[in-house]
């Protein structure tokens, strides 16, 4: 069930090509999931209606967005999209306080959000399909840091919950403090996701929306490309 060592490095990729698939479904089944929800209400062709069902699916994205950044505030950038996988320190404050796993968490609402965009099959594809995949990363995450953190791991494991999120604290706060503009600026692709869905509640035209989402891509390589480079320049420095 745990993610393999090439699953994890090469996560996004995978993730991506979930997205692709599902918004793929539209050649197998045309209708989509937001009119056939509103159809059972009969509101299907109501375009009000649609577009207010579409733009909750935004605000849905942009609650996971904002999980996220909470969590890259505390975790760091360069950590949280690292290919490689980092055990080497136990971060326990900020969301981690209500929820061992925030990122994928927020990731998982982006799911859901973006799913009410896809057919009726597409949505069950992106948002099953990324469920059984962040688990499995979880799985292989937890695994590693129980491999390193030892008992303060399993302490955590044991006040925190792993996916569902305690809305009181389960955990004193440390007293670390957030870096919050560092955290905007790895999460911004996903807040992208969140403007360009709710683009196309407002529009209902994937012209405006492809061109956000297309930015928003080119944004994350970009930090991708720029993490790789200081990652090899920290090898080659001298000890």
């Amino acid at each position: 069930m745990r993610a393999t060592a090439f699953e994890f490095r090469y996560r996004f990729l995978i993730i991506t090509a979930v997205y692709l698939l599902g918004f793929g479904c539209y050649r197998i089944d045309p209708r989509n999931v937001s009119q056939a929800l509103l159809s059972t209400v009969g509101q299907g062709d109501n375009l009000l209606s649609i577009r207010l069902l579409i733009a909750l699916g935004a605000v849905i994205i942009g609650c996971g967005a904002l999980i996220r950044t909470w969590a890259t505030a505390y975790l760091l950038k360069d950590v949280v999209h690292d290919m490689a996988l980092h055990s080497d320190r136990l971060v326990a404050d900020g969301p981690y306080r209500h929820v061992r796993n925030p990122l994928y968490l927020g990731s998982f609402l982006m799911s859901v959000g973006m799913g009410l965009l896809a057919s009726r099959l597409g949505f069950f594809v992106i948002v099953f399909s990324n469920l059984i995949f962040y688990m499995r990363l979880i799985f292989r995450e937890e695994a590693q840091l129980h491999a390193t953190q030892g008992d303060s791991y399993a302490r955590f494991v044991q006040a925190v919950p792993r996916f569902w999120p305690s809305f009181t604290p389960r955990l004193p706060a440390s007293g670390r403090a957030p870096e919050w503009g560092q955290a905007f600026l790895g999460e911004a692709f996903i807040w992208a996701f969140a403007v360009a869905t709710m683009s196309y509640a407002v529009t209902l035209s994937t012209a405006i929306t492809d061109v956000i989402i297309g930015l928003a891509l080119t944004w994350y390589a970009l930090t991708q490309l720029a993490l790789r480079r200081k990652r090899i320049r920290e090898a080659e420095r001298p000890a």
